[in-house]
């Protein structure tokens, strides 16, 4: 009934995204616009929704559902109800390649893509391999080490973002912003780029959400019922790298997404990843398309960043559910 209801709200929202703007337009003239033929308005409006506000929309939605998909596979990979899609160390990774464009000044493209999401991808994947080397031990992925690996890999990389926008300080506006998240001046490329990354993680997490069940119970538990717990482990890691690395790659670092939404999803659902994994990438894209909305029309002309949005809107809402539920609703 969940994922039934949340469709349709999807739906309107993706709607008062592409309506929403400095050009307002209503229904019938968005209909106009998609419609083949009328006049230069038409035109002009149609330009305005295909090229400038579905882009950013569409990639709002695909983040906003990777990101909470991420996150609700890592708090049940490590049972550990603060577990969020950067907690590997992945954004980090991210973060410095985006960086390094920045600071750099490459222009180039490939393919049609930006160097900037380009370096940004290339990071977050360098940092997934980095964290998995530390992380081996004896040819098994311990969780804890994970953990750590993750924590530690992330440190230091941030501290390098840190140090390039002290260094490259005529470049810090551009660094900053970026680092606060959000989709301004998106187009098909970033969505292009982005959606076989989540297609790929948003398969493989829903195709062994039996298993993330059955880990639920402990690894050797899970084992004894037939769960083969190291390929488990790293096939899900690696599918949560991914969603959270094309994110950050096109989104910039947008926060409490992956940490808030599947806790709420699982107060509704409850534990089971099999219907817990779709509630929250639909409830994460309804989330982070809502919220976009708002970075664009709350101080209209100005656009906020949406990961100030994100963090504005998801905090208290968190903190009220921990002082609602006594806690309760953070456990997984």
């Amino acid at each position: 009934m969940l994922l039934a209801l949340l469709l349709p709200v999807l739906g309107a929202v993706v709607f008062l995204g592409v309506a929403t703007g400095p050009a307002s337009l209503g229904i019938g003239e968005v209909g106009r616009a998609l419609w083949p033929g009328g006049g230069e308005k038409t035109a002009l409006d149609r330009t305005i929704i295909l090229q400038v506000r579905l882009p950013r929309v569409v990639l709002a939605v695909l983040v906003g559902g990777a990101l909470s998909t991420a996150g609700a596979v890592l708090q049940g990979l490590f049972r550990n109800p603060l577990a969020d899609p950067y907690l590997l160390g992945v954004s980090s990774g991210a973060a410095l390649g985006a960086t390094v464009a920045i600071v750099a000044g490459f222009t180039w493209q490939f393919s049609g893509f930006g160097a900037v999401p380009l370096a940004a991808l290339a990071g977050a994947l360098f940092s997934l391999w980095l964290v998995y080397r530390l992380a081996r031990v004896g040819g098994k992925l311990p969780v804890f080490t994970l953990l750590l690996a993750g924590i530690a890999v992330g440190s230091f990389l941030t501290a390098l973002v840190s140090w390039l926008v002290f260094w490259g300080q005529e470049k810090i506006h551009q660094a900053v912003f970026w680092l606060m998240g959000g989709f301004s001046a998106r187009d098909w490329s970033d969505v292009a780029l982005c959606l076989p990354y989540v297609a790929v993680g948003l398969t493989v997490c829903l195709a062994w959400a039996r298993e993330l069940n059955l880990m639920l119970t402990g690894e050797e538990a899970a084992a004894q019922l037939g769960v083969n717990v190291e390929r488990a482990k790293l096939v899900l890691v690696v599918a949560a790298a991914l969603l959270t690395a094309a994110s950050v790659a096109v989104g910039g670092l947008i926060g409490f997404v992956g940490l808030v939404v599947p806790h709420i999803m699982r107060i509704v659902v409850g534990p089971d990843h099999r219907v817990l994994l779709p509630a929250s990438a639909l409830g994460g894209a309804v989330f982070l398309a809502a919220a976009d909305v708002v970075a664009r029309t709350v101080l209209a002309p100005a656009e906020v960043p949406l990961g100030i949005v994100t963090a504005l809107t998801g905090g208290p809402f968190f903190m009220y559910l921990l002082r609602r539920k006594g806690g309760s609703a953070v456990h997984p």
